[in-house]
C-alpha cells in the first residue's frame, strides 16, 4: 500500500489538478482523527478517507468548490445532526478540515517526504496556516527529518517546537499549535502550525506466492503494510498475480530472505510451496530482529523442524518458539481465504502489540 503523499506526490508528477483534504482537529465524537487525508479530483474521492458518509460527501463538495476557484479554505464542519435526519452524521462535536487545492505549491516538501518513506526514514510534515480572509487561508510546508532538524530552513524555523515534534513523533500523534507573529512564515499573527507525524509503512514480507500469499498481500495492503512477495517461480511472482504488492522478488527463497534487510517494523509470512523452501526461509530469519514471523504447516511438521533446526544449532529452543507456527489466530478457517484473514488477524494483533511496547519504551 502507497502511502497517501506518495500517491499525491504520484498524480502531482502527472500534473493533475487535485486537492487535499486533511482533517486538523476534532471536538466530541468524530468519524476520523486529526491527520485522515483524502485525496479528490474534479470527479471525486481519489484515494485515502474523511470519515465516508455525510462528511465526507459534504466535504467533496467544498473540496470541488474549493479545486474550480483554486482556493484554499480551513472549512468548519459541525457533527451534531439529529437522529431522525437521514444521512447526518450524529458523533456530536465538530471537525475542521483543511482543503488545500494547490498542493502543487508545494511539490518540493511533498517529494522530500516521499523521499523519506521511502529512504523509511520517519519526520514530521509542518503546515502553517494563516487566516486571510474568511474560510480562505494560506499555507507554508515544510518537511522535518527527525535525524537532522538543526540546519536549513526547516532547522532555523522550527527549533523553537523542538519540544512539540519531539512529542508527536513519541506519540505519533499529529499537534495543531498556535504560533506567534514573529515565527510565522506568512509575517501574519493568526495562524496555526499543524505537526502531522509520518512513518514509514510495516513491511510485510510474504516468502510464498502461492495461493495463500496471494490473497495475504491483497488484505496486507488493505490493512496499511508495504508487502513485498519473495517466490523463485516467475509463474507466480509476477504484477497479474500480486497487482497490489508494492515489491516483487523472484529468486531463490532462502537468498531472498537471506538479503533482506529485517527491522523491528518487518513482519515475516512463511507460505511456500512446501516444506524444504518453508524451512530455507525460516532459517535465515529466525534469528533476525523482526517484529514477527509465522509459518505455516502441522503440528507434526513444526515438531520436526523445531528438532531439525535445534539439532543442527540454527535456532535454540527459545528462539524457535517464538515463532508463530502454525500460523494464524484460530478460526477453524478451511478454505485460502479463510486461512488469509486468519494470518493477517494475526499481523494487526503483532502490530498493535509492537505499537504497545513502543509507547511503554519512550
Amino acid at each position: 500500500m502507497k502511502n497517501i503523499y506518495t500517491q499525491l506526490f504520484d498524480l502531482l508528477q502527472k500534473k493533475k489538478p487535485i486537492a487535499l483534504g486533511t482533517i486538523i482537529e476534532t471536538k466530541g465524537s468524530s468519524p476520523q482523527v486529526p491527520g485522515a487525508s483524502a485525496i479528490f479530483s474534479a470527479d471525486g474521492l481519489v484515494a485515502g478517507t474523511l470519515g465516508g458518509g455525510w462528511l465526507e460527501a459534504d466535504a467533496q463538495k467544498r473540496v470541488l468548490a474549493a479545486l474550480k476557484k483554486r482556493e484554499t479554505l480551513l472549512c468548519e464542519f459541525s457533527l451534531n445532526a439529529d437522529i431522525n435526519a437521514g444521512e447526518g452524521a450524529i458523533c456530536g462535536g465538530y471537525i475542521h478540515i483543511l482543503i488545500d487545492a494547490r498542493p502543487e505549491a508545494h511539490r518540493d516538501t511533498f517529494r522530500d517526504v516521499v523521499q523519506s518513506i521511502d529512504s523509511r526514514r520517519s519526520g514530521a510534515l509542518a503546515t502553517f496556516i494563516s487566516k486571510t480572509s474568511g474560510e480562505r487561508v494560506e499555507l507554508f510546508r515544510n518537511w522535518i527529518d527527525v535525524k537532522d532538524t538543526s540546519s536549513g530552513e526547516s532547522g532555523a524555523l522550527l527549533s523553537v517546537f523542538q519540544e512539540e515534534i519531539d512529542h508527536a513523533m513519541s506519540t505519533g500523534k499529529p499537534a495543531l499549535l498556535k504560533t506567534e507573529k514573529e515565527i510565522s512564515p506568512a509575517g501574519v499573527g493568526d495562524t496555526s502550525l499543524f505537526l502531522e507525524p509520518i512513518f514509514p509503512l510495516p513491511q510485510l514480507v510474504i516468502a510464498g506466492a502461492g495461493h495463500i500469499g496471494q490473497v495475504l498481500a491483497h488484505i496486507g495492503s488493505l490493512l496499511s503494510f508495504e508487502v513485498t512477495v519473495i517466490d523463485d517461480r516467475p509463474e507466480f511472482a509476477n504484477r497479474e498475480k500480486l497487482p497490489e504488492a508494492d515489491h516483487i522478488i523472484v529468486n531463490d527463497i532462502g537468498m531472498a530472505m537471506h538479503d533482506f534487510p529485517t527491522s523491528l517494523d518487518t513482519y515475516i509470512v512463511i507460505v511456500t510451496r512446501g516444506h524444504q523452501q518453508d524451512a530455507e526461509a525460516l532459517r535465515h530469519v529466525i534469528a533476525s530482529d523482526a517484529a514477527y514471523i509465522g509459518m505455516i504447516g502441522s503440528k507434526r511438521k513444526i515438531a520436526l523442524m523445531r528438532s531439525k533446526f535445534i539439532e543442527k544449532g540454527w535456532a535454540t529452543a527459545g528462539l524457535f518458539d517464538h515463532v508463530h507456527a502454525p500460523i494464524g489466530i484460530e478460526i477453524h478457517s478451511e478454505t485460502v481465504e479463510e486461512i488469509a484473514i486468519s494470518i493477517a488477524a494475526q499481523l494487526v494483533q503483532a502490530r498493535s502489540s509492537m505499537k504497545d511496547k513502543t509507547k511503554d519504551s519512550k
